[in-house]
């Protein structure tokens, strides 16, 4: 894969032609499809499961990222990686034994990821950075597509990337760094700079006219501001 991975949320897609919409934009040159699973719980939304999963699953030939914005999380992690799930990433505050569900992903055949919200202290990759292969770094509060990027957001980033290397020096593991929240062309570059490699993006997408094009300008900028 890459080194700079794109990954649409089919959290703004159309989903009346959800299939059609997953299929472009794997065309456009996405690398990974992101899959946002919201309970009305955790947050105050309610979105796909493991059946939407399954059936865009044959769709596309790309791995599919799902977020679990669920409480409680264990139950349905088997299911998404039936469902054709190959990285799982929860919130360590919506588990009651975070080492537990990050081994349960991982013998479940999936890459663990975990997720930290806005307020979410980064404490938790104390005892975990070892254990998973990706931490998201969210820069808006979920349960809702198109918010606005939170500039604080790149502190937290920054900090990230630096536990990555140096866990990356000791041990040799790679651990992507995955940003969602309000990414977008004109804001993807900076983000970038501070240390992402791995990044989601919803309406910036698939509100675009051209998916190709947006994809293309987004990896321009990416490549410009790690250049620099």
């Amino acid at each position: 894969m890459p080194a700079i991975l794109i990954a649409p949320s089919i959290l703004s897609a159309d989903f009346a032609r959800l299939g059609e919409e997953v299929r472009a934009v794997v065309a456009a040159g996405a690398d990974m499809i992101h899959f946002d699973v919201m309970d009305n719980h955790y947050v105050p939304n309610l979105s796909v499961g493991p059946l939407v999963c399954e059936a865009i699953r044959p769709v596309v030939d790309v791995p599919i990222d799902v977020h679990l914005m669920v409480r409680p999380v264990d139950r349905i992690v088997p299911e998404f990686a039936k469902a054709g799930a190959n990285i799982i990433s929860f919130h360590p505050e919506a588990s009651e034994h975070v080492d537990r569900t990050i081994g349960l992903i991982r013998d479940s055949g999936c890459k663990p990821g975990l997720v930290f919200n806005p307020a979410t202290p980064l404490s938790y990759l104390d005892h975990t950075l070892h254990l998973v292969d990706l931490v998201l770094i969210m820069s808006v509060n979920p349960g809702f597509g198109g918010q606005k990027f939170i500039p604080h957001a790149l502190e937290k980033i920054r900090e990230v990337r630096q536990r990555i290397d140096a866990n990356a020096q000791k041990t040799g593991r790679k651990v992507m760094l995955e940003v969602d929240g309000g990414v977008k062309a004109d804001n993807i570059g900076a983000i970038a700079a501070a240390g992402a490699d791995t990044f989601v993006a919803g309406s910036a997408i698939f509100g675009a006219d051209d998916y190709a094009a947006t994809i293309t300008a987004m990896r321009k900028a990416v490549a410009d501001a790690t250049r620099a």
